[in-house]
């Protein structure tokens, strides 16, 4: 009898298609962009494994029902919609796709960085308006990238992409991370290790990369603001707790800092109301991994990991359940 899986949202088919061939897959019926909690609640215990997305909760109760459950194969990087202690309790082994959103989530970062460097987002909606944008050699004026400091909050995968982009537009890095990392590391993007502290005085653009842990919660806050320049940028991509929204609004306010590029929000999909005000704030909707080639890419390794743990194989691990 072929295993069961259950995916919890109706992704884009190519990457599944190994999967499909394999196992019996369960995806929501068509019209459907999702399963609800409850109805997978309901369903679970009729299957082996469960491929989450990074939005879905899976806790302890929901993993209690799948009496079959062995593997959840979670569409993301980050894992905390996931009660991992739980599950590792249950032996239910959790994985993630680490590799797969590094690349375009470093791009959106620097995206990001340039549009409010720029002011490349708040010109284009003033020039749709008649009259709302004078032409001068000193009017609209930005700052540039080159020459810069970039500040990185997390030295991982996606840091280190965003590093070598920006080292190409002739910014120095500096970073800080839970772990120093090796020197060759360092040499490799000429980046140097600071204290947050410090890194956070000399940047003129902050990305925050972390991952979101009760360590890092509201790493950047109102005391982490008030050390920035009042010219800096700062830019998150990786989940928006890492940033205290209400201590931003706030900086935005007082001019604490330059300006913010913002791809995640702290209190779900949809920014708090007054960044919606500022213009030198620029808002994307969670767009760091949304690109058809890293959507498939996801999903193909989604499906690989539940293959490779059934059948024998590399799988990304988040737990260790003996």
């Amino acid at each position: 009898m072929k295993k069961r899986v259950l995916v919890t949202y109706n992704m884009l088919r190519p990457g599944y298609s190994e999967l499909e061939e394999k196992y019996d897959v369960t995806f929501p019926p068509e019209g459907r962009e999702s399963f609800t909690y409850g109805e997978v609640l309901s369903m679970i215990g009729e299957y082996d494994a469960l491929q989450s997305m990074f939005n879905f909760k899976v806790d302890a109760p929901l993993m209690e029902a799948g009496r079959k459950l062995k593997i959840i194969s979670n569409y993301a990087v980050g894992f905390d919609n996931i009660d991992v202690e739980a599950a590792t309790r249950l032996k239910i082994q959790v994985t993630n796709t680490p590799h797969q959103v590094t690349e375009p989530t470093a791009d959106q970062a620097l995206g990001l960085l340039l549009a409010v460097s720029r002011r490349i987002s708040e010109l284009d909606r003033r020039l749709r308006i008649p009259g709302n944008v004078h032409v001068g050699l000193l009017e609209n004026l930005g700052h540039s990238l080159y020459g810069s400091t970039l500040g990185i909050i997390g030295m991982g995968r996606i840091g280190q992409a965003l590093a070598r982009r920006c080292r190409a537009c002739g910014m120095k890095i500096v970073y800080n991370n839970r772990n120093r990392l090796p020197s060759e590391t360092e040499t490799l993007y000429e980046a140097r290790y600071m204290p947050l502290d410090e890194l956070l005085s000399v940047s003129d653009v902050v990305s925050v990369n972390a991952p979101l842990t009760p360590e890092t919660y509201h790493i950047i806050s109102e005391r982490e603001l008030s050390l920035m320049k009042p010219t800096a940028i700062l830019v998150n991509t990786a989940r928006g707790p890492l940033v205290d929204e209400n201590a931003l609004i706030a900086a935005l306010q007082k001019g604490t800092i330059g300006g913010a590029g913002l791809d995640v929000f702290e209190n779900g999909d949809y920014p708090t109301e007054e960044l919606l005000h500022f213009d030198n704030v620029v808002l994307n909707p969670h767009l760091g991994t949304q690109t058809v080639e890293t959507r498939n890419e996801m999903a193909k390794q989604v499906s690989d990991n539940i293959i490779n743990f059934f059948e024998g194989g590399k799988i990304y691990k988040v737990n260790n359940i003996g």
